[in-house]
């Protein structure tokens, strides 16, 4: 079954392994938003949900992703920027 993991358990002594049958594994898109200056830009990444202790978490690649943005962000590169997702450029408003 796609998505099931087979898990061993607290051991019980040297010879009471058990297994956990069932875990699943899921992942899903969520928008991370970068505020950096003037500028926000909202990203795509993928997390990974998982009954393990550091869920959710993202590939290398989705960080990588994310630290591309902000750098580009922070030197002022727009074009860079929205290579990865998209590009707001934040005003203030008055009272």
């Amino acid at each position: 079954m796609p998505g099931t993991r087979h898990v061993l358990g607290p051991a019980e002594g040297r010879t009471g392994m058990t297994a956990r049958v069932g875990q699943t594994e899921m992942t899903r898109k969520r928008t991370k938003l970068i505020h950096e200056g003037k500028y926000a830009a909202e990203v795509v990444v993928d997390l990974h949900y998982s009954d393990d202790s550091w869920s959710p978490t993202m590939t290398a690649a989705d960080a990588l992703k994310l630290e591309t943005v902000t750098l580009a962000l922070r030197r002022g590169d727009v074009k860079a920027a929205a290579e990865h997702g998209r590009v707001l450029e934040l005003l203030p408003v008055s009272a």
